[in-house]
């Protein structure tokens, strides 16, 4: 998740974004601004990309609710803090200023380190929302509950993305436009937890399932300056299927233009999550068509999400990302809901009780934070833990993508496509 935007085009997008001049208020709002905090990293080396989009997704729905009337009457506000997510110092301090700020909730895209920023919110307790997708998080709120109470975690864990994999591979060559060559996986893995975690599940699910077979684990370390020796030796392994467990769009860009210059013929190759950020497509031009990707928090591609779509490219024309846009959207509208129901921002508790027990259709599918984890559902129910839901709307889609004619393509699950996987350029 790491971004190569500079400081000075992020922090012109987020002066673009809180400028808000097609807005009006439609009436006079009385009594105290309700506030979000929202950490956002804006001049790190990691996750800036994300936390734009997440920064916009909160700007619209904003505006949306303060030209309806705010909350109760009240205005809505954001309230940003920098952040650095490969950091736990950055990461406490940005929770900490918002609670110096006294905000009403915190809602931002994600750290990497998410144990350090949810400590330090325990005895603040405002609702705490953010788009991780790491069950190191979640586990420490099932393990400490009333500790954690206020903490809910909008995507299903990274976890899922290992566990889903070989679901995704079955289903692909059941529609029968993938035809694998062999039954062999290359995973190709960089060494963040994150990944490792990811590769560690994808393993034990293709073993699970007993209808692939991981035939090598390939080591990257970012920043990975040259793709030629790992391109060979997947030309060495020659899997039907490679995953290229990585995290860098940038990098994923120049892998891109690498492979298909000297592609290993006839492989699916899957590039874990990376993709989704804006500046992959401008990179990697039409050497990106079809890649596949995916995400667990996703824009769906049905009415409601194609009317958001809609009305975010109009507000921030460009490539839209399609992961934390929706979420953030999706937190705004969440915590509208509940401070309405409650009728108290300040009432911490009673709010987050609310937010528990009752889940909310957004744009990016169904949220349902009452479990152990107070983690979003996960559809498809790939087998691997309690939170997994059988039917689309009572979890959150994992979504995966095909670039199709420089332009993403939803392809799986079924319920939600709107496409089918094309063959990829070195398909023969």
């Amino acid at each position: 998740m790491v971004s190569k935007l500079t400081r000075r085009a992020v922090t012109a997008g987020l002066g673009a974004a809180m400028a808000m001049p097609w807005i009006t208020k439609s009436r006079a709002f009385t009594g105290k601004p309700i506030t979000i905090g929202m950490p956002s990293a804006q001049t790190s080396a990691a996750g800036v990309a994300d936390h734009l989009d997440f920064t916009q997704g909160s700007t619209l729905a904003m505006e949306e609710i303060n030209a309806a009337g705010g909350i109760m009457g009240r205005e809505l506000k954001l309230f940003q803090v920098d952040i650095d997510v490969l950091s736990p110092e950055s990461s406490k301090q940005a929770i900490a200023a918002c609670i110096d700020a006294q905000v009403d909730a915190i809602s931002f895209a994600f750290t990497l380190v998410p144990i350090p920023a949810i400590d330090a919110s325990s005895k603040y307790k405002c609702p705490l929302l953010y788009g991780n997708a790491q069950r190191a998080g979640t586990e420490a709120v099932k393990k400490n509950p009333q500790k954690y109470s206020h903490v809910f975690q909008t995507a299903p864990s990274e976890v899922n993305y290992g566990w889903t994999y070989p679901l995704w591979l079955e289903h692909e060559e059941k529609v029968g436009v993938w035809k694998p060559k062999n039954r062999k996986v290359h995973i190709i893995q960089e060494q963040v937890a994150y990944c490792q975690t990811i590769s560690k599940a994808a393993q034990e699910a293709i073993k699970k399932r007993g209808k692939f077979e991981v035939a090598r684990v390939t080591d990257i370390q970012f920043p990975v300056q040259d793709w030629s020796p790992v391109i060979r030796e997947m030309k060495e392994v020659d899997a039907g299927a490679i995953m290229v467990d990585h995290w860098v769009a940038a990098e994923y860009a120049a892998f891109c233009k690498q492979f298909v210059a000297d592609p290993v013929p006839n492989s699916l190759v899957y590039l874990q999550y990376g993709p989704s950020q804006p500046e992959f497509l401008t990179l990697a031009g039409s050497s990106a068509n079809g890649f596949a990707w995916s995400s667990t928090a996703g824009l769906y591609a049905d009415e409601k999400g194609k009317a958001f779509g809609a009305k975010y490219k109009k507000r921030f024309p460009g490539v839209m990302g399609l992961a934390y846009t929706g979420l953030a959207y999706d937190h705004t509208y969440y915590l509208k809901k509940a401070w309405e129901a409650v009728g108290d921002p300040r009432k911490f508790k009673d709010v987050s009780d609310w937010i528990r027990a009752n889940p909310q259709r957004g744009v990016n599918g169904y949220l349902d934070m009452n479990n152990a984890y107070q983690e979003a559902f996960h559809f498809p129910n790939n087998g691997g833990d309690e939170i997994q839901a059988s039917e689309l709307e009572k979890g959150m889609a994992q979504l995966y993508f095909q670039v199709q004619d420089k332009d993403h393509k939803l392809i799986f699950p079924s319920e939600v496509s709107e496409a089918k996987l094309k063959p990829a350029p070195w398909w023969t």
